[in-house]
């Protein structure tokens, strides 16, 4: 299981990548007009939310405005809005709104990230910059907790995918679900991956992606973390490496 901590401090203090550390130190100079008497944070985002989470929800990366305003994942924008009110709902959040890092919100059995932990130009990172951060995403994953990961968006998918492949929850060369709000993978020792449209304005403002859209998919993590049968497996999965 990794040092939380110490995860948290090479996340925020990581320089992987030049153009994305320029990119969010230049946002945090110069502001939004809205947010023009606030301090921004102004560099990598770490993970948020409870260490013993069973359900691990897999962003793309840090809003320039949002995240990299607030220092919090999914905190101070509009798809943090739609998230954490659709994670209180279902029972994986103590409030319903995320606006800044002392809010007081408080996630339950649950932890947020994102495959990129630093805002990109666009909210495009490039193929190196996501590789540079994949290993942070691996170690994440190495807490035993984590029983079901929901992404949002493909480029969280893809992470998520290439994750379970490493860490050997899913064979090299198994098929695997494609993309597609709903998508459901399920992975070696009774993990489940989900998928959903990420809550960005682009998929929202359309009705691409709906809020009863999105509570449905964080309703089925939840029942694929208390279901009997997953428990079942896990356990079994347990007994069989202890040689029980």
């Amino acid at each position: 299981m990794p040092n939380i901590e110490d995860l948290h401090h090479r996340i925020v203090t990581c320089e992987r990548c030049p153009r994305l550390r320029s990119y969010g130190a230049k946002v945090a100079l110069e502001k939004r007009k809205a947010f023009r008497d606030q301090p921004y944070w102004g560099r990598p985002v770490p993970n948020f939310g409870d260490p013993n989470a069973r359900l691990l929800v897999l962003g793309l990366a840090p809003a320039a405005h949002g995240g990299n305003r607030t220092g919090r994942m999914f905190t101070g924008d509009r798809s943090g809005e739609w998230l954490y009110r659709a994670l209180h709902k279902a029972g994986f959040a103590n409030q319903a709104t995320s606006t800044s890092a002392d809010d007081g919100l408080r996630l339950i059995d649950c932890a947020v990230t994102a495959a990129v932990h630093c805002a990109p130009p666009d909210n495009k990172p490039t193929p190196a910059e996501r590789a540079a951060c994949f290993p942070y995403l691996q170690e994440t994953l190495s807490a035993p907790p984590i029983r079901v990961v929901v992404a949002l968006g493909q480029i969280g998918w893809t992470a998520a995918v290439g994750a379970a492949r490493e860490r050997g929850w899913l064979a090299p060369g198994a098929s695997c679900a494609r993309f597609g709000h709903g998508a459901e993978q399920r992975l070696e020792g009774g993990r489940s991956l989900v998928a959903s449209y990420h809550p960005s304005q682009q998929n929202t403002f359309t009705g691409r992606l709906t809020e009863a859209m999105l509570d449905a998919v964080l309703a089925r993590a939840r029942y694929l973390i208390s279901s009997p049968l997953i428990v079942a497996l896990t356990l079994a999965t347990i007994e069989a490496g202890s040689g029980a």
